[in-house]
């Protein structure tokens, strides 16, 4: 990309007396995974061409604890949301939008109970509201007539109910949306969530990313599309195990959008 990001901090918002429209919570995966930066980077390409007014924590930001409290480490969890809740509320956030379906969930679901209380919203959420209020048009582009297949994250669909945005964006492209015989409400998880994308593998004779990305080869995409950073990994290492790499890329909601308006 030629063009120049601009990803204020809201420190420096603070500093020239302006509040954002909306926090953007990076994550873990977003800020130092490789593959993740990419997503990151597509979502703030589509906020700088809506003039989305937003802003990061930057270095203030911490792992909202997810992996700590699925891994059974209470204590961790909650030393790390207080500590971010003290730098959320310091900042008077009220709207945060997030690209990791499990930084969604603890942000929305568990920290109001520790004295964190927000709007928190997925980003295909707030990417859908943005079309929705004629700030972001989306046409096919480079994606016109693919068949793309979406992987529903577990903290997106089945704990949260979010289901038709990833989807309605996805339509918005003039593509074939294709669904797993396992969607929605019974969707299969990529094998990440619950810190399991942190430790060894459980005897067992297939792995449950294999076992999803075979889901998603069955209806023959060209794409599957995912919005979480975690399934991203995952299926990407499904695909790679069946030796189909360049033949079915595994991209982000924002990914899509970013790339079929030549953002």
């Amino acid at each position: 990309m030629s063009e120049s990001l601009v990803v204020p901090t809201m420190a420096e918002m603070l500093a020239q007396g302006t509040q954002p429209e909306v926090l953007f919570w990076v994550g873990c995966a977003g800020s130092f995974d490789d593959r993740a930066k990419k997503i990151t980077k597509a979502f703030v390409r589509i906020l700088n061409r809506t003039n989305v007014s937003f802003a990061v924590l930057g270095t203030e930001e911490s792992c909202t604890g997810d992996p700590a409290k699925r891994a059974g480490n209470e204590f961790l969890f909650q030393m790390q949301a207080m500590m971010n809740i003290e730098v959320l509320n310091a900042y008077e956030a009220k709207k945060i939008v997030t690209a990791c379906p499990h930084c969604f969930n603890t942000l929305k679901n568990e920290y109001p109970e520790l004295g964190g209380n927000y709007e928190v919203i997925h980003h295909t959420e707030f990417l859908k509201s943005l079309i929705d209020d004629g700030r972001l048009t989306v046409e096919g582009g480079q994606f016109k007539g693919k068949k793309i297949t979406f992987h529903d994250p577990c903290y997106l669909g089945r704990a949260n109910k979010v289901y038709e945005a990833p989807r309605d964006l996805i339509q918005k492209l003039d593509v074939e949306l294709v669904e797993m015989k396992r969607s929605k409400a019974n969707g299969l998880c990529c094998g990440a969530g619950g810190a399991q994308m942190f430790k060894d593998a459980e005897p067992g004779n297939k792995e449950v990313n294999v076992l999803r990305t075979e889901d998603a080869l069955e209806v023959q995409p060209d794409i599957i599309a995912a919005g979480c950073p975690f399934c991203n990994t995952m299926l990407t290492d499904g695909i790679k195990h069946q030796e189909k790499e360049g033949q079915v890329k595994v991209l982000d909601i924002a990914e899509l959008i970013a790339n079929a308006q030549d953002l």
